[in-house]
């Protein structure tokens, strides 16, 4: 791996959020950056809410090419950008956004994230097949874009809400999602998953402090097909209580790492304006810093 240096003609890129101490980004791009050998540095900047306008001023003035975005700034960022994706649009979130001619423009990287590990490692035809998603934040909504992509003919949220299940749903509009989309509350969880072929948590259960709890029971999980696939955006502990008893039942399991690291492949490519990235050696940054 090429050794970075910071010269006066480095290019800056970098996260946004609060906190922004935990993101694993810069660990990943820095990697790809050094293997590439090209002048740029990914670094993180915390940015309190109120402070998100003035931030994104100053970014234009120094000529920050690119911003991973994360909590609480997805939503927030969007009235201070040029133009979003529609796909950012109907997500209702931005993620990713680039600076070109002193204006900032949006897009969603999560879909890419989500689905590369089912496009790569299980290519199928989804368009007979059921995806349950556990959670209705904005991770979920991402989801639920990304099984819209793939073909899924039926796509069940559960959620503990009804009244925020329902705007959920109404929020798609009578857009194609908006066909194939049930929402329902968690008391229907268990006649849900023997049907689901993806089952999907989005929700926080499983990561820290809550590392031995699963958002969906044991006895529940027992209904899972063993031709299923578990999907857990949580990437740390690994494998969460949830795949470990998507595993007990034969199912295939996948978790977030990897929905990290592809997320962060398509924002790069989209700053440094290149197809081909070292993919692996992001990979294998983040599996060394966790101890993976």
């Amino acid at each position: 791996m090429t050794k970075l240096f910071i010269t006066g003609k480095t290019q800056l890129l970098g996260v946004i959020g609060h906190p922004v101490e935990h993101s694993l980004s810069p660990v990943m791009h820095n990697a790809a950056i050094a293997e590439l050998g090209l002048n740029y540095v990914y670094l993180p900047f915390p940015i309190k809410p109120e402070n998100l306008e003035v931030a994104m001023a100053g970014f234009t003035a120094v000529n920050v090419v690119g911003l991973s975005v994360t909590i609480p700034h997805k939503q927030a960022i969007i009235p201070l950008l040029s133009k979003i994706t529609p796909i950012a649009q109907a997500i209702g979130a931005v993620n990713t956004v680039s600076c070109q001619n002193q204006r900032w423009l949006g897009t969603n990287t999560d879909i890419e994230g989500f689905i590369a590990p089912l496009q790569t490692t299980y290519q199928q035809d989804w368009s007979d097949k059921v995806a349950v998603i556990l959670g209705s934040g904005g991770a979920a909504r991402a989801v639920v874009a990304g099984c819209q992509q793939l073909g899924f003919a039926q796509i069940h949220v559960v959620g503990r809400n009804m009244q925020k299940l329902i705007e959920f749903r109404n929020s798609w509009g009578s857009s194609p999602m908006a066909e194939k989309l049930q929402v329902n509350t968690w008391d229907y969880v268990a006649k849900l998953i023997p049907q689901a072929n993806l089952l999907v948590n989005t929700t926080p259960v499983g990561m820290y402090p809550l590392v031995n709890e699963s958002p969906i029971s044991a006895a529940d999980m027992q209904k899972l097909s063993p031709d299923a696939i578990a999907y857990d955006l949580i990437y740390i502990p690994n494998p969460t209580q949830f795949l470990q008893e998507a595993e007990k039942q034969g199912a295939i399991a996948i978790n977030g790492l990897e929905m990290l690291v592809q997320q962060g492949v398509a924002a790069l490519k989209i700053w440094l304006q290149r197809e081909t990235l070292p993919v692996d050696v992001m990979r294998q940054a983040l599996k060394n810093y966790l101890g993976l």
